[in-house]
């Protein structure tokens, strides 16, 4: 059975928290992420290796993910190129983002790097959190 509740695919953002690799403080992002089925989200960063969630993973894959009420611990791993790992990752995030983007995403879907999110475990389900969730969404 799958850790991730399938109704949470459809959320508009996921929040992705790291430990500085400098700093070893707590940094947060809020991202575009894709899931096809199972227990692995997928983000995607068009800074590539310069992006500082990519470099903080990186030293310590070892991460947060919070999609809607649910926080999940999590293991990162950047996607080898040309696998069709890599490949999945770029079409769920275009398929999910792309038609409601009001210019094109063709260049970052062909250049982003994508990362994926293995999750090990539910840390919280936060009522909360999923009321927040909903005001977003009314935006």
């Amino acid at each position: 059975m799958s850790l991730f509740p399938e109704a949470l695919a459809g959320e508009p953002y996921c929040y992705v928290t790291t430990t500085g690799r400098r700093t070893g403080r707590p940094h947060t992002i809020e991202i575009w992420f894709g899931h096809d089925r199972g227990d692995t989200l997928y983000i995607m960063a068009g800074g590539r290796e310069r992006s500082d969630t990519v470099r903080n993973l990186i030293a310590a894959p070892d991460a947060r993910v919070r999609v809607g009420d649910v926080t999940f611990a999590a293991r990162a791993r950047v996607l080898r190129p040309e696998t069709e790992e890599d490949r999945l990752a770029r079409r769920l995030l275009l398929a999910k983002y792309a038609p409601g983007y009001s210019g094109s995403l063709d260049s970052w879907g062909r250049t982003a790097l994508p990362v994926a999110l293995d999750l090990v475990s539910v840390v919280s389900r936060d009522p909360a959190d999923a009321l927040w969730s909903e005001r977003r969404r009314a935006r």
